[in-house]
């Protein structure tokens, strides 16, 4: 696995690769709905900027993220979209400015946590190195959705490496969140990286449930960004194939996940 300074370098390249998308982008497509239904492309952009900015609270100020924690408790099903509502109001150059800002100040600020603290989240806390890895999973996932709304591609690279290890490691929040007993067994999982020609595997080579695929597709579905039948994943087991059904690699409830594109 990846060392701090190497998820945080590819955090401001995941960054920088959506920027590109809205840099230059007229006011009135900031409007343009994206595939997370309800949410334009300036939600999109004001989701990332909104959650920077309580992931620098967190790392830079523990009482203000302390209050910010007690509003989202008292709104826990809402707050999120809330605080996209409330950003994406803002005028796109604004918005694109702050958000700009807090993710260079926030991989600053996570390059300069002492190895061992772990900081306030509104799930259990996190060490820097899980936060950035949080933070380059979601920038990914949502520009996804951003590209998708666009007509635009962004090509896939081996910063995906970092998202696919969450998502294996996430597998018993998986279950957890969908109030299912997770296995006691071990999966192998064997994902090939978009470039390179590498391999990236986790688990025994003896394990007997076992999924198999690209690294994109696997990321796509633990993101739920696209419906597990549009993606070339294999699973060998039942478990390994109920694991794909239920996947989730953010936190909080089961994401209700996407419509398979015949059905779209």
């Amino acid at each position: 696995m990846a060392d701090l300074n190497t998820v945080l370098t590819d955090l401001r390249a995941e960054g920088d690769a959506v920027d590109a998308l809205v840099a230059g982008l007229e006011p009135q497509r900031w409007a343009t709905a994206t595939p997370a239904r309800g949410w334009t492309v300036a939600h999109q952009i004001g989701h990332l900027a909104w959650t920077d900015r309580a992931s620098l609270m967190a790392v830079t100020d523990a009482d203000a993220f302390a209050a910010s924690l007690e509003q989202a408790w008292a709104n826990p099903t809402g707050f999120v979209d809330e605080g996209a509502e409330i950003e994406a109001a803002r005028p796109p150059a604004e918005l694109l400015a702050d958000w700009r800002a807090g993710r260079d100040a926030l991989a600053d600020a996570l390059a300069a946590v002492p190895a061992g603290v772990k900081l306030p989240w509104y799930g259990p806390p996190m060490s820097a190195m899980s936060m950035a890895t949080a933070r380059l999973m979601e920038t990914w996932a949502h520009g996804r959705d951003v590209a998708e709304a666009l007509g635009a591609v962004i090509a896939p690279t081996n910063r995906l490496r970092a998202i696919a290890h969450l998502g294996v490691r996430t597998r018993d929040f998986a279950y957890a969140v969908n109030e299912l007993a997770p296995p006691a067994e071990e999966f192998r999982v064997e994902l090939a990286a978009p470039e390179g020609g590498e391999v990236w595997t986790w688990g025994s080579p003896d394990a007997a449930q076992r999924v198999a695929g690209p690294a994109y597709d696997f990321c796509l579905l633990v993101t739920q960004r696209a419906h597990r039948d549009d993606l070339a994943l294999t699973a060998v087991g039942p478990a390994a194939e109920a694991w794909l059904g239920i996947a989730q690699v953010f936190a909080g409830p089961p994401g209700a996940g996407r419509e398979r594109k015949a059905d779209a």
